[in-house]
């Protein structure tokens, strides 16, 4: 009932949630930050610090390391036949790592040396066995050190209210010379069947990634979170991923605010987060440079929220791609609002591969700034990394798609607007209102492409857009509300 354990000449007791309640009766006041819509309520209390003398010999470890990492295809088998992750239809509040109920595990305590060069993998496995048991736990990697340590599965399930907190620096062996052969190369940090759980701090997750990018093998994700609810990354900086600097598969309720994620301009399929069979996300307050999307949409993606994102350089906040080697791909409600895109390649984007089949319903970008874009505006469902892609029967249909209030500079290299929809599948219900899209140099103003696109201009549009975005609906289309889409189209 009540644990007493000693640190140094100082004791500290942590109290079970039962006896607390026999003790206090009605007044005790518990950690029920709750959440409406991604927003959270925080609390400022006192932690208890723990060491590696508290110990639970009746719950069994949960830290998997190191494990060999799925390849995509592999992703998918896990997802598929694991327990499918609680559906929450927003997440709710994970517990702030200052609420008075936490413990703290320190690294250090657990024999981590934080000097740059020592592995202090099995330290980082040790804490994060301990906090994993205890209710409202927290992993600390304390500040002004920095950690090295292997390809990790930190796997649940765990007791809610979990937080793992970097205030240090965190990062992988440099490069593939020093990877560990029995250590997969396809992943590093992996947080599995978790629920009510934060990855926050003032820290920073360097992934060292400029020995991987010249290789001609895909390199590992940096952070990757599978089958797991609830939960909050929040405050980081994160840099240097050798791929993907972000990514969550199978996921229910993320909050992502106020990170810093970067990596060079030219390094190559560094997505800064990157989302997929996904639900219930907010995505906000983030600054993201790097060398491909800042932000990437894949297939079963609902309910997405972002805004207040500082995007580039980079290649623009994309949905996709979807539908390649002809798979069935959904995405729908996707709002992206406030938002500013500079010096990159692409600006909001949609792209799907010929042959694909489902949909992509209930898209909107609104308010968001250009400064020196190409593409500005761009839907592409002739997307394909070869010359080798033909046209097929078949595609990803596109419908209810609004671009509103988007101003700013393109770069004159592309056209500012790209609406290229497939030849048997047009695209549907496209909303065009206050677009106003200027060359960066010069003073001629380019041409929009449109081809089989079909939608209504509320205003006026630079450039014109009257004479390319076609009005109505394409002969003898299917026309399903914008509720009825996903349904019609297989998607619901």
């Amino acid at each position: 009932m009540i644990r007493r354990i000693l640190i140094g000449r100082r004791c500290c007791l942590c109290f079970s949630p039962l006896l607390i309640f026999v003790l206090f009766g009605s007044h005790v006041i518990g950690n029920v930050g709750g959440a409406r819509h991604l927003h959270l309520h925080q609390h400022r209390h006192h932690h208890h610090r723990i060491g590696r003398t508290q110990r639970d010999k009746n719950t069994a470890a949960q830290v998997v390391s190191p494990a060999p990492s799925p390849d995509p295809h592999d992703e998918e088998i896990i997802i598929s036949i694991g327990a499918p992750a609680p559906a929450p239809l927003a997440p709710a509040a994970p517990s702030d790592p200052d609420d008075n109920s936490s413990c703290i595990f320190d690294v250090t305590a657990f024999g981590a040396v934080g000097d740059g060069a020592t592995d202090d993998t099995e330290a980082f496995r040790s804490a994060w066995k301990e906090a994993c048991q205890v209710e409202n736990g927290v992993v600390l990697v304390p500040s002004e050190l920095v950690f090295v340590i292997t390809s990790t599965i930190f796997s649940g399930p765990c007791q809610p209210g979990l937080v793992f907190q970097v205030d240090g620096v965190v990062m992988p062996p440099d490069g593939p010379d020093c990877w560990p052969k029995s250590d997969s190369k396809k992943q590093w940090l992996v947080f599995y069947r978790l629920e009510d759980m934060t990855l926050t701090g003032t820290g920073t997750i360097e992934g060292q990634g400029s020995k991987w990018w010249d290789l001609s093998c895909k390199p590992h994700r940096l952070i990757r979170f599978f089958l797991s609810s609830n939960l909050v990354v929040r405050g980081l900086r994160i840099q240097n991923s050798p791929q993907f600097h972000l990514k969550f598969d199978g996921c229910r309720g993320v909050l992502i605010d106020r990170l810093s994620i970067s990596s060079p301009k030219l390094s190559p399929n560094t997505d800064g987060i990157h989302i997929q069979d996904t639900k219930s996300v907010g995505i906000y307050n983030s600054v993201i440079a790097n060398g491909d999307d800042c932000i990437s949409i894949g297939p079963g993606c609902s309910d997405v929220d972002i805004e207040g994102v500082t995007c580039g350089p980079s290649h623009g906040i994309s949905i996709g791609s979807l539908g390649v080697q002809k798979s069935h791909a959904c995405v729908s409600n996707v709002t992206v609002r406030n938002a500013v895109i500079r010096e990159s390649d692409n600006g909001v984007r949609i792209k799907t591969w010929q042959g694909g089949t489902g949909a992509v319903t209930g898209i909107s970008f609104a308010d968001i700034q250009m400064e020196n874009v190409r593409n500005c505006v761009i839907i592409d469902q002739y997307y394909c990394l070869s010359k080798a892609c033909r046209n097929e029967t078949s595609a990803v249909r596109l419908s209810g798609v609004t671009f509103r209030n988007i101003k700013g500079t393109y770069d004159v290299r592309s056209p500012p607007i790209h609406f290229a929809c497939s030849d048997t599948v047009a695209c549907t219900n496209i909303t065009m209102s206050e677009v106003e899209l200027l060359p960066y140099r010069g003073l001629l103003v380019d041409d929009p492409f449109c081809w089989n696109a079909y939608g209504v201009q509320e205003t006026l549009t630079i450039p014109p857009i009257d004479d390319c975005l076609q009005d109505g609906m394409p002969p003898d289309s299917p026309s399903p509300s914008a509720a009825d889409a996903p349904f019609f189209y297989g998607c619901a």
